[in-house]
Order: C-alpha cells, then structure tokens, then sequence
C-alpha cells in the first residue's frame, strides 16, 4: 500500500469569468435567441460629446515644466487625463491634451479647443 502524500498540491483559484454584453451581432449573439436583437437594442451611447465650452474657465497652472497641472472649473488635470466637468449646460467629457504657460488645450466632442487663464484683478 502506498504513503499518503505528506505535502497535497494545493488547488489552484478557478478563473474569473468576465462578461461583456455585446454592441452589435460580430461581438456576440443571445445563446437562447441567436436571431433576437434585443441584446444590441439598448447599447451604450458614445462618451463624445458635443458640449459648450464657452462655460469652462482655466482657474490655475502649477507645478514644474515637466509635470504641469490645470485647474478647470475646480478639477485638477495633467496631459492625458479624462474628466467629465459639470457646466450650466449639463455634463461634458473633455481630454486634457496639452498644458501650456498660459494656456490648456482640450479636446471635447473631437475638437479641441484653447483655454486661456485670465488671473482675477
């Protein structure tokens, strides 16, 4: 008869599984309905927004020339950041793309637009 193992491979964590609802039929199709639309019907809308910049205003720059910080609308952003902003006219998406000694440039809706400070007197 054989010894027992004195040291039992400890079991491995099962994978995680992840799931995704899908945005059109290449993505996937309903196991239960393959011909049903229902899946895609309530898909997420884009992120891009066409909103009103006119309502953002540049409230600072700090911190050294090679890590600059904007301040818009009370949200701190450096390079390559993403921030939805709240204006009067309802909530934006923009993208901080380059920060300037005087000025930010943001990309909203796929357009970019300049912000320049103005210090209050």
């Amino acid at each position: 008869m054989a010894a027992p193992a004195s040291n039992p491979a400890t079991p491995e964590p099962a994978p995680r599984s992840i799931f995704g609802i899908p945005t059109n039929p290449q993505e996937g199709r309903d196991p239960f309905y393959p011909n049903s639309t229902r899946p895609y019907e309530n898909a997420p809308a884009s992120k891009k927004s066409m909103g009103d910049v006119t309502s953002l205003i540049l409230k600072g720059i700090s911190g050294p020339p090679d890590h600059r910080l904007a301040i818009i609308n009370n949200r701190t952003l450096a390079v390559g950041d993403e921030q939805d902003l709240t204006t009067p006219q309802g909530r934006i998406h923009i993208r901080c793309v380059e920060i300037k000694d005087n000025s930010v440039v943001i990309e909203s809706g796929g357009m970019y637009h300049e912000l320049k400070y103005a210090p209050n007197p």
